[in-house]
């Protein structure tokens, strides 16, 4: 019998995406993580270019009454505009762009809806911009952990435990420094 050499893929580097982050990888060694409840993540991936990022962010929008708004990093408006410039940074085409979209989860009876308003101002988003939804997961009242390989555009998504979720901690935290170019 003759011996084969079976490549095995080396272990993947799974970097976590917190709250408020928005990250890219052109790596075919990292894994974006990411566990959400009412939050909604955002993984977008070009699947020619082969980079892709995931967002992580706690609401759509700030309200309507806010004065003096400044770039806050819990904001979805934000955190979707700044993922395209960073995957197109790296040499994506934003009509390549393919996204899934998970969380979203309303995990408390009796409270407001943010993830369902979290969901709505995603696909929303996306419709706007046409870049097209693959893949989602949203809504409901279960915790989900998201694992993202960016370069494949794969997503494996699963229910975990409400405990497991972020807690919702708005903190108006303008940044200071960098540009985000609005499309």
């Amino acid at each position: 019998m003759t011996a084969q050499a079976i490549h095995v893929p080396p272990a993947a580097e799974r970097i976590t995406v917190l709250q408020g982050q928005a990250l890219v990888s052109a790596s075919p060694r990292e894994e974006f993580t990411t566990v959400l409840g009412s939050c909604v993540a955002t993984c977008l991936f070009d699947p020619e270019a082969r980079v892709g990022g995931m967002n992580h962010f706690l609401l759509a929008e700030p309200p309507a009454s806010a004065t003096g708004f400044g770039v806050d990093e819990h904001y979805g408006v934000f955190l979707m505009e700044l993922l395209i410039n960073q995957m197109l940074a790296q040499g994506a085409i934003k009509s390549r762009l393919r996204a899934h979209l998970y969380g979203g989860a309303n995990m408390r009876q009796g409270m407001a809806p943010i993830g369902s308003r979290n969901a709505e101002f995603a696909r929303r988003f996306l419709e706007r911009e046409r870049i097209v939804l693959i893949r989602d997961d949203l809504g409901g009242n279960n915790a989900r952990r998201v694992d993202f390989r960016p370069v494949e555009g794969r997503v494996r998504c699963r229910s975990v435990a409400p405990a497991m979720a972020p807690a919702i901690r708005p903190a108006r935290r303008p940044l200071t420094g960098g540009e985000v170019e609005l499309f």
